[in-house]
């Protein structure tokens, strides 16, 4: 379970990178990527640890999204 994580903190930190280094388009394609292993991994996670984790995750790219995008999220949807 640790290097699924491992892998997925160091994306999430390359989309953090980006955004800093100011490519807006590069870091919402990198987001887009992430999001979608996210929700692969949520379809296929057996232990309640490895959801909660999973979800920490979803907050945090939600996040990104709308420091991205500029807009808050409605009922889910962004």
């Amino acid at each position: 379970m640790s290097n699924k994580f491992e892998t997925l903190k160091a994306s999430v930190q390359e989309i953090i990178d980006l955004i800093a280094a100011g490519d807006s388009r590069e870091a919402n394609n990198k987001l887009l990527d992430v999001s979608e292993v996210l929700d692969e991994m949520i379809d296929f996670a057996e232990e309640d640890e490895e959801v909660r984790e999973i979800s920490r995750y979803q907050v945090l790219l939600n996040q990104l999204h709308v420091k991205l995008n500029g807009e808050e999220e409605v009922d889910g949807d962004a």
